[in-house]
């Protein structure tokens, strides 16, 4: 199983690891050549949703990622992945990859120092360690959205078909059943 990371900014390397340690054969999509190549799956890591929406409008791999995605790739955004996959985020009326049925709300729990960690159940793994960065929450889910874990009442990960999206940053913990989660969707 070959799984890309989007490496323009922020935790790719984490995730490269852990899904490395998981089985999977992984490589970085830095340019639009690197999409070319066949895989069975995308993750699009935490890091800063502006910047990164920014990097993949101007190096022309919005659409081909958006294209994937619709056309069926699982795909696995976590933090700011979260944002770029929601088709709406609160407060903004630009959207960025917007495949999946989730209103986002960015920096939800503030700035830096409002990152926390947490326990929480996550459907069909069960309690998971959580770390939260500057993180967003989904404030909504509609269409065939649903909802996969809750802290404090707010919903923090989020599956529809081949989309999972999570505001924490499982690639953080030393526990690998998010990723494995990911890749048993593939």
């Amino acid at each position: 199983m070959k799984i890309a990371v989007l490496a323009l900014q922020g935790a790719f390397a984490e995730h490269r690891k852990i899904l490395e340690e998981c089985g999977a054969d992984t490589f970085e999509i830095r340019q639009k050549k690197d999409i070319l190549q066949s895989f069975d799956g995308i993750v699009l890591p935490g890091g800063e949703s502006t910047v990164m929406g920014k990097l993949l409008r101007e190096l022309d791999l919005m659409n081909d990622i958006r294209g994937m995605i619709e056309n069926g790739m699982p795909v696995f955004g976590t933090c700011a992945g979260l944002i770029l996959l929601a088709d709406k985020i609160s407060g903004s009326d630009e959207s960025h990859i917007a495949t999946m049925n989730i209103t986002a709300r960015r920096n939800a729990y503030g700035r830096q120092l409002g990152s926390f960690n947490a326990n929480a159940e996550f459907k069909g793994i069960g309690e998971i360690p959580l770390t939260f960065i500057r993180a967003p929450y989904i404030e909504e889910v509609h269409g065939d959205a649903e909802i996969l874990c809750t802290v404090d009442g707010k919903a923090v990960a989020s599956r529809q078909g081949n989309q999972l999206a999570v505001a924490f940053h499982p690639e953080l913990t030393d526990d690998k059943r998010v990723h494995e989660y990911f890749l048993n969707m593939i």
